[in-house]
């Protein structure tokens, strides 16, 4: 970061920590980022969920491709990502109603310093593991320490900005950290708990199946088969049933994950009835294909559940890592062979809109031409070292729809050209004489996907460029993924309407060079750096929207991924039992939004 920019972004943090003022800590039932949490001491329930829910039934979903360990929290091994929210619990839990606010769970109160600091846990006495043992201070600590120093990568980068971590008498911890972060605290709230005597004298970072989880959320592993299925059954004994943020969610008693070795295979299951629920993504198959015999009788209902999340960035991205990729140049010569308007219409019917930038659908996301007001003046610090659209604006070609492409075909030779590339007896070449040429990697299980990819090597082909594509299954591509093993592969990155921290898990400078991290494109650039820490100490939501603008203009104009589609709704068949509430919160059809406030109505 150049001397300019570090006196920019100082002064930006400074005038942070003077507006914060003197204040008094104390003790809360939860904790907003701006403002106070919407609901009293004494809140019965969420407001999304239904208070009258009735308990019992049965909800099995399918999922595409296999598990080989029961651990979600290490890098070893292929985990059922459920389990890291049904299996459990933190101190704090998520209002999906209140970006940036979080209500106690295994927390009775939160306490937080004025100057973001510290923050305090009380635990709730009645706290309890599923084996029936209490969830200690010491549990709580252990859980810190070990997911910060050897769990998964997700945990590593925020427990280096902890500077200690301590008891305060019999059911208090204490978090100290390295600098101020208004976030902070609540990304403290939100760590995992497990319990620390199940895994004496074992080896963390190498359990899988041959140790199931204590649990301390709503749901237990009751039965399981590797690489098939996971079940898991409602406690009936659950310590937290009662309370206000638990009443009527977890109502279900058996949640069954399904696996499947594709797609097809998961679809078919769930026309027969194998399976009771089924999320499409699709938008042509959604208008075309939910005809069956289940639908046709009323036994399966076609839920739309609206939202008004960001979309997040799904697509194509390209390793920087890769001397192939690391001029923007190629990348956008990459994005503009992309026929994106020719591959919708085959697989979507044309219906599905195209994701504009990392935070599009929101109010966060980057507006559409030149950078103003607050927004320009965070980027100007960084102008010498932003791709060209960053500060003037930025958008994704659209093609006139036919399969010729032939606008995006010649703005990619041209751009092919300008970083030095010529085309030698049909066949793309570098400057060093050599075919420019990459690796695909897929994992097994995605028709579509390897679809979208057979139609982008025809483009491809026009420009004398031949990639290999490898399909692979979910082990090895986990594997070859952390290790940042190839040159092109699938990607999604959902975000959330309250980003922060995890920001720098997913494109920050020490993630680019750390196995297993989310930042699979390898960028590493100063503005989003301090975009982040703006973010992270704004005292206000203006400010921190100009921030998280900022940082969309820079992760989009960085040319790191080619986008496909999102969904401003989310499309769920299932059967007609199940039910969700009428009121929907602004997440919509949030990570756990099924099972976590669905029911069973027989």
């Amino acid at each position: 970061m150049s001397r300019n920019c570090f006196i920019r972004v100082a002064g930006i943090l400074g005038v942070a920590a003077i507006l914060s003022g003197p204040a008094i800590a104390e003790p809360m039932h939860g904790i907003a980022m701006y403002g106070d949490p919407a609901l009293p001491p004494d809140f019965t329930h969420l407001p999304y969920a239904n208070p009258d829910a009735p308990t019992g039934g049965r909800i099995v979903t399918g999922e595409v491709g296999g598990f080989d360990s029961l651990n979600p929290h290490i890098r070893a091994g292929s985990t059922p990502w459920q389990l890291r929210f049904l299996a459990y619990e933190s101190l704090m839990g998520r209002s999906y109603d209140e970006p940036f606010t979080l209500y106690g769970l295994l927390a009775e109160t939160i306490e937080v310093d004025p100057d973001s600091l510290w923050v305090e846990f009380q635990l709730r006495p009645e706290a309890r593991f599923s084996d029936g043992s209490p969830v200690t201070v010491e549990d709580v600590i252990w859980s810190y320490e070990t997911l910060g120093t050897i769990g998964h990568p997700r945990y590593l980068n925020a427990w280096n900005r902890v500077a200690s971590i301590e008891a305060v008498g019999e059911r208090g911890v204490r978090l100290t950290f390295t600098e101020a972060d208004r976030e902070f605290a609540l990304i403290m709230g939100l760590r995992p708990i497990l319990q620390r005597a199940q895994y004496e004298g074992r080896d963390f970072t190498q359990s899988g199946i041959d140790i199931i989880p204590i649990a301390s959320a709503p749901y237990v592993i009751s039965d399981f088969e590797a690489g098939r299925f996971v079940q898991l059954t409602r406690n009936p004994d659950y310590w937290g049933r009662d309370l206000g943020f638990r009443r009527g969610t977890n109502v279900i008693d058996e949640i069954r994950l399904e696996f499947f070795g594709d797609g097809t295979a998961m679809e078919e299951a769930f026309i027969a009835g194998e399976i009771t629920t089924l999320r499409e993504t699709n938008a042509a198959d959604w208008a075309t294909e939910y005809d069956f015999p289940r639908v046709q009788s009323g036994e399966v209902v076609l839920s739309e559940i609206p939202h008004q999340r960001p979309t997040g960035m799904f697509g194509f991205v390209m390793n920087t890592r890769s001397p192939q990729f690391e001029d923007w140049r190629v990348r956008e010569a990459m994005i503009q062979a992309f026929n994106y308007e020719y591959i919708n219409v085959t697989q979507n019917g044309g219906l599905a809109p195209r994701i504009t930038s990392y935070f599009s659908n929101s109010i966060l996301g980057m507006e559409e031409g030149p950078a103003t007001g607050r927004v320009a003046e965070y980027l100007e610090p960084f102008a010498d070292d932003l791709l060209p659209g960053a500060i003037e604006g930025y958008a994704f070609p659209a093609s006139d729809g036919r399969e010729a492409n032939r606008s995006g075909i010649r703005a990619a030779m041209s751009l092919f050209e300008d970083a030095g590339y010529t085309v030698e007896d049909g066949v793309m070449t570098g400057p060093d004489g050599e075919p420019f040429t990459f690796e695909i990697v897929l994992q097994q299980g995605s028709a579509e996907n390897q679809a979208i990819i057979n139609t982008y090597r025809e483009s491809l082909d026009r420009l004398g460029i031949s990639p290999t594509v490898t399909t692979i299954d979910s082990a090895q591509y986990r594997e070859r993924t952390d290790a940042y093993d190839f040159d092109m592969t699938y990607f999604q990155r959902g975000v959330s309407l309250s980003p922060g921290n995890e920001q720098r898990l997913y494109w920050g400078c020490e993630m680019a060079d750390t196995p297993g991290s989310r930042n699979l494109m390898g960028v590493c650039h100063p503005a989003i750096e301090a975009m982040v820490d703006v973010m992270l100490t704004s005292e206000s939501q203006d400010d921190y929207r100009a921030a998280v603008r900022a940082m969309d203009r820079v992760l989009t104009s960085g040319r790191y991924v080619i986008p496909i589609w999102y969904s401003p709704i989310s499309r769920i068949a299932h059967n007609v039992e199940l039910r969700y509430p009428d009121r929907l919160p602004i997440y919509g059809d949030w990570l756990g939004f099924q099972p976590d406030v669905w029911w069973v109505e027989e």
